[in-house]
């Protein structure tokens, strides 16, 4: 047994400090939801290290290196890994066996690790925390709330649900992005062949041809005299911007810029909000139910947010939560969230109910993610067919403009 000296809400917003004797942390945290409070942070009595939001240590990075792994290798491994563990398998047999039946050759490697490390001693999440390519946050600290509280082979279970959850909402999201995207290449590659190899074709019958060219012709053999002659200006000026892009994407205030840019962008910002709002609430609910404080877990809701408007947002809210403020009310007033999301949130806080509500909300954006994606699906193939017809559909116009100029002059001799 020990003690824990904890900070908690009640249902009314009220701070209520004191200490609890419990066999573990996610004991001492399961008492005090019963007692409908909301754990803020805790921390183990005379422990020798004290954490931000709550006595499990919350890992924040890793020190082997980033080896990546499929993400549908992972959610398979969590998957096997808590049906062996609900069946009475040690958990070093269990990673043994998991590492000798991966057909990828670096999970393996990185599994081997692993058990190698519970071998000697050390704890499942420890041994984890050093390969942050394939064991990301979450998972790591999920794994030490499972350890904590003795139900491990429940914690994984709603990691692999966590997973799928996420991997159906990524695909969703890369379904809708890729029909446009290839679209748009396919039309980028097909205007420019034109231009550089049929259009000048063209200027050479025009050239033998004693008429005057309409505007829209000339400006399009200048085009096309511009990218066959200077390619390596355009092309080079293509890749800078591009890479130039890319740079800028990382730096502080653009990383900013571009995520509020994507929230707020035609056609797709609504459908980039609604899967923020869905990522947030599902990675939320999954920490909450696993034990971990809230303060922990709106620090790694915020560091797995994919946006940095989502993220300062949250992170605002945990020095509010910190402060003696409910989670409702910082939420709302970064105006990020919509109001249906922050009062949900504020009957949660209040009910006692925060997790079960914040799946609600995670539903309910899965939902809308996947009838914006099939609007989007819909609308998306009318409207490159429309680009690509007005793209073609003008050169052709530049095209053909002297051509019936020339059969003007030809009828009236």
């Amino acid at each position: 047994m020990a003690e824990f000296r904890y900070d908690a809400k009640t249902s009314s917003g009220q701070k209520v400090s004191g200490t609890l004797v419990a066999q573990n942390e996610a004991d001492a945290v399961g008492e005090l939801r019963r007692q409908n409070l909301v754990v803020v942070s805790m921390t183990e009595t005379g422990a020798k290290r004290a954490t931000t939001g709550g006595g499990i240590r919350f890992f924040s990075g890793g020190a082997g290196p980033k080896v990546k792994v499929k993400s549908q290798e992972l959610v398979i491994f969590t998957r096997q890994l808590a049906t062996m563990i609900a069946a009475g398998i040690p958990l070093l047999e269990c990673l043994e066996i998991l590492a000798e039946q991966s057909d990828d050759q670096g999970f393996r490697v990185i599994l081997t690790q692993v058990a190698d490390d519970v071998r000697a001693g050390g704890d499942l999440s420890e041994s984890m925390r050093k390969h942050p390519g394939c064991f990301v946050r979450i998972y790591v600290n999920m794994i030490k709330a499972g350890e904590a509280s003795g139900q491990l082979d429940e914690i994984l279970v709603r990691l692999a649900e966590y997973q799928e959850s996420t991997e159906k909402l990524k695909g969703e999201i890369k379904a809708a992005m890729t029909y446009p995207v290839v679209s748009l290449a396919m039309i980028g590659m097909i205007t420019i062949f034109l231009l550089v190899f049929i259009i000048p074709k063209f200027k050479e019958i025009f050239s033998s041809l004693s008429i005057e060219l309409p505007f829209i012709t000339r400006a399009l053999l200048g085009i096309s005299d511009y990218m066959k002659n200077y390619w390596y200006v355009w092309l080079f000026s293509m890749a800078g911007m591009f890479v130039f892009f890319l740079w800028w994407k990382k730096t502080d205030s653009g990383e900013k810029l571009y995520d509020k840019f994507k929230l707020s962008m035609p056609v797709f910002g609504p459908l980039f909000r609604k899967v923020a709002i869905a990522r947030f609430a599902r990675t939320f609910a999954t920490l909450i139910q696993s034990g971990v404080p809230i303060l922990g877990a709106l620090e790694i809701v915020a560091s797995t947010a994919g946006n940095r408007v989502i993220e300062d947002a949250v992170m605002s809210a945990v020095d509010s939560v910190r402060q003696g403020d409910t989670l409702g009310e910082p939420l709302a007033r970064s105006q990020v969230f919509p109001p249906m999301v922050t009062r949900m949130i504020s009957i949660g806080e209040k009910s006692g109910a925060l997790e079960s509500l914040l799946e609600k909300i995670a539903e309910f954006y899965d939902q809308q993610v996947s009838q914006s994606v099939e609007s989007l699906t819909s609308l998306i193939e009318p409207l490159m067919i429309g680009v690509m017809g007005s793209i073609v559909g003008g050169i052709v116009l530049a095209v053909f403009l002297p051509i019936f100029e020339i059969q003007k002059k030809v009828m009236n001799r």
